[in-house]
């Protein structure tokens, strides 16, 4: 049956992690979009001749009235940040159960009972008003936070090293589709059809559809694929070394990873990142409408716009990172701090430069745009990091990092409903001035203490035994060298097949 195949089963599984990431996103944040119709809108402090506030625009947006939920904006930062508080609590079992029993049902469960539980939204509301809202969320969150340690699993078993970076941005970048989808799809909906059910209706299906799909077409690793091509298999083989983790591995070296420099640095390059993006992806279409004012259908484009150039950048840059790998004009290190470094210093500056343009809606878009679309370089810098420094615990890793940037995902929604409880210019410009400074100086942590090469505990058993074990000396440097001779032969063969 392979020959009906004609695309590599590794590209499919790349496209389907793609619309799994994408799917994601859109049951994520859609709720951000439709938060600004459900909640009852109300201007009382805004002065109109004063520089902290827009006049209305457009055909409404922004004024009085809106949907029939009084809820204060410090209750909406809770509602928007609920979604990752389960996020965070399953990320590392997620990674865990992905290495242990393979990606494939890890991922496609957790992606099902999300779209289950945003499916039902419309009527949690109506029975439990906010409670029942931000539990739902909660368990949306429990659902999500197996996706991405999951792919990363998936991911080091059937993408080889020279096609890290482009597959990877390809997969991690469904993320910014799902965002401009879910924006540009969320206001559109709300536009045209009373009520916003719909939305809820609409991304809770398409997940269901990708679920099927995904259980047909995709399997954990190329050696238990039935549609595999013998020629693919062959050259996994020869890139990966093998077609099935090695099971014979002891347990995760927990120590080792959380006493490792460059783990380290990702953990810190990863909360800079998801607080600033956490902020834009959860809270700017709620500053388009109660900052900027603009009407629901030109919210869901603008908010929309910053990602479809994230999305291009990361793609972009996927091939060239690459690219220059391939050549030597980098090493993989320097690649990885490149990008992400570009993909800190240049957003945290035009944030800021947004939050001094005022009302000058244009010059904002524009500069938001950028800000997002320079974040794109995030996707072939760290995001792909964790592949490069233990392809055996791939999963666990993005587990951790992921997870614990997440944190962030908590804290930034509530931060600013608190911070924003006028919805002022002012107010939010104090909080694109923390998420600069965050930016910064997570960066400056990353570029001294990243690495892109892999490291010996992704290897335990090769590692010298520990002295408790009653090994000599002599026994744990022949132990040293042949882990080290081991690391040297797998390079020297990355570096031919380069």
């Amino acid at each position: 049956m392979n020959e009906f195949f004609l695309i590599p089963q590794r590209v499919i599984l790349a496209v389907m992690g793609f619309l799994a990431i994408a799917n994601a996103y859109t049951m994520r944040i859609c709720l951000s979009v439709a938060i600004t119709e459900m909640v009852k809108k109300n201007y009382e402090n805004a002065t109109e001749d004063g520089d902290d506030f827009c006049p209305v625009i457009g055909d409404g947006g922004g004024e009085e009235g809106g949907g029939e939920f009084e809820w204060s904006e410090e209750l909406q930062g809770l509602i928007l940040s609920a979604f990752y508080w389960g996020y965070v609590v399953t990320h590392l079992p997620g990674g865990l159960l992905a290495e242990k029993f393979g990606g494939k049902y890890t991922l496609s469960l957790g992606i099902f009972s999300t779209a289950v539980f945003t499916l039902i939204t419309p009527v949690t509301i109506e029975w439990g008003g906010s409670t029942a809202l931000i539990i739902l969320r909660f368990l949306e969150g429990l659902g999500e936070g197996t996706t991405f340690p999951a792919l990363s699993a998936l991911l080091a078993q059937w993408i080889p090293l020279k096609e890290r970076s482009k597959l990877g941005a390809l997969v991690f970048g469904g993320g910014l589709v799902g965002t401009i989808l879910g924006n540009s799809i969320s206001g559109v909906l709300l536009h045209n059809i009373d009520g916003w059910a719909s939305v809820f209706y609409f991304f809770g299906g398409l997940g269901v559809l990708w679920f099927v799909l995904f259980v047909v077409l995709c399997y954990s690793n190329p050696e238990s694929h039935p549609f595999i091509s013998d020629e693919e298999k062959a050259f996994l083989k020869e890139e990966l070394g093998s077609l099935e983790r090695d099971k014979s591995l002891p347990p995760t070296p927990w120590r080792a990873i959380f006493t490792s420099g460059p783990m380290l640095a990702l953990i810190c390059a990863q909360i800079g990142h998801d607080w600033g993006f956490f902020i834009m992806v959860t809270d700017l279409p709620k500053y388009m409408s109660d900052v900027l004012r603009f009407s629901i259908k030109e919210n869901g484009i603008y908010s929309s716009l910053p990602y479809a150039l994230m999305w291009i950048v990361a793609i972009l840059t996927g091939f060239l990172s690459d690219w220059c790998i391939s050549r030597k004009f980098m090493s993989i290190t320097a690649a990885r701090k490149w990008f992400t470094g570009i993909a800190a210093v240049g957003p945290a500056i035009f944030i800021v430069a947004a939050s001094y343009a005022g009302c000058e809606r244009t010059v904002v878009v524009i500069l938001f745009t950028i800000a997002m679309g320079i974040m794109g370089t995030f996707y072939p810098g760290m995001k792909v990091n964790p592949l490069d420094l233990s392809p055996n615990y791939a999963g666990t890793l993005m587990a951790i990092t992921n997870g614990i940037g997440a944190i962030t995902g908590i804290l930034a929604p509530y931060v600013v409903g608190v911070m924003t409880p006028n919805r002022s210019i002012s107010e939010w410009r104090l909080v694109f001035w923390i998420a600069f400074i965050i930016f910064v100086v997570t960066t400056v942590v990353y570029s001294i203490w990243a690495s892109g090469e892999v490291q010996p505990w992704n290897t335990p058993h090769l590692m010298n035994k520990s002295v408790e074990q009653g090994d000599t000396e002599d026994e744990k440097t022949d132990g040293e060298k042949k882990s080290k001779l081991e690391l040297t032969l797998k390079e020297e063969k990355i570096d031919k097949q380069l």
